[in-house]
Parts: C-alpha cells; structure tokens; sequence
C-alpha cells in the first residue's frame, strides 16, 4: 500500500481468494458510560497475489454489495478499490470497492456452528444483537473465519469541549453466549482529557446485549 504526503488515497486493483467475510463498524467510545456501534458495510478480507508473493488484505464493501453478490469464504474475486486516506481511522486496507466480480464460487460447504460461516446477516441484524467485546487473540485465531466477529474502527471522544477525538481498532463479537470459543480478553482502557484512563471491564457487554438469551 502507497500514501503521499498529502494523504490522497490511490486507486488499485485487486485480485484473491476471500478467508473471512465480517461486518465493517465504527464505534463511538466516551468514557465508560457509551459505546455504540455504527454498522457501515463488511470487511472482506482475502488472500491474494502480490510483488512479493501471497499477500494478505482487507476490502470494504458495501451492504449493497454483498447483498448483490452474496460473497462468502472460498470464493475467487476481484475489483477495484482506493488505498485508504486515513490510516489511523480505518482498519480495511482498501475502500471505495468497485468493478467487483466472482471469478470461482467456492466449493467447500460452509459450517452453522462455531466459528459461523455461512450466509452473512443484514447489517441490522448485528445491530439487533449487539456486540461484546473480543479477546484479539481469539479473533486472530479460532473466531477469524466467523461472521459474529468483528475488527472496528474506534473513535474516542477525548474532549467533548473542543471536540477532540482518538483513534484505535477494537475487536468484539456478535454471536451467541454459549459460543465455546468466546473470550474477552482484557479490559479495555478509555482515556479523557485530564483524568487518565477508565476501565471497560465488559459490563457495557450486558447491555449492549439484554436483548437476547444465551443461546441466541
């Protein structure tokens, strides 16, 4: 990936076979006393050929566009994209998709069990559920290929006065609560201006999630 000086994003093609396909969100943090979720498309991400060989990366798309194609893990794609214009803001390595096309549909059969892999939800059926958070080991590993996961993009507000924001990726999980692979992982610091940090220690996780039962 390529930025200038002046962050001006770059348009590329792109060509691979997709690993994990999960929502793409952006949550909003203050303190300990918000976290919403803003469900904005999915992340593609996809294993593909690059000037140094296999390569691996991450598109976003647009529900639109998944609807359309109903891409799942297998599948061989490419198309178009720009190279992202704020990095510290925006975890997909290339946005803007376009152009997309289906070159071989996967053959494998896809599991409805933990890790989830089959058709992806609406994005408000992830708003529906709401989310806990993730241990990042876990999303790297056993829940990577799971469509309950998720890699947000995070915005602090660490100043409401002068409406100064920070910036970070956070992962958290959509599925059930019985899922056996599930982690937490550590609480999560939240700082503000002039008062250090707060702790997220997953209480906001009840929550977000009181409207389902533990199998659901």
């Amino acid at each position: 990936m390529r930025y200038n000086d002046l962050n001006e994003s770059i348009k590329i093609t792109w060509h691979g076979v997709i690993r994990s396909i999960q929502p793409r969100t952006r949550v909003w943090r203050y303190l300990t006393d918000n976290r919403t979720h803003y469900h904005i498309g999915y992340n593609i991400f996809l294993m593909g050929e690059g000037e140094e060989g296999l390569t691996e990366f991450c598109v976003a798309i647009s529900e639109k566009q998944q609807q359309k194609d109903a891409f799942q893990i297998g599948d061989t794609i490419k198309g178009t994209a720009w190279t992202k214009k704020y990095p510290e803001r925006e975890f997909a390595d290339y946005y803007r998709a376009g152009a997309l096309t289906i070159e071989k549909r996967a053959v494998e059969p896809l599991a409805t069990a933990c890790p989830w892999t089959g058709s992806l939800p609406e994005l408000h059926v992830y708003e529906e559920r709401g989310a806990r958070m993730l241990s990042k080991t876990q999303w790297k590993g056993k829940c990577f290929t799971c469509m309950w996961a998720a890699m947000s993009n995070v915005e602090i507000q660490w100043d409401f006065d002068r409406d100064i924001k920070k910036y970070r990726f956070e992962t958290f999980c959509y599925g059930p609560k019985s899922c056996k692979y599930y982690k937490m992982g550590r609480a999560r610091s939240v700082p503000y201006r002039d008062r250090g940090s707060a702790l997220d220690t997953g209480w906001l996780d009840g929550l977000c999630t009181e409207n389902r039962d533990w199998d659901e």
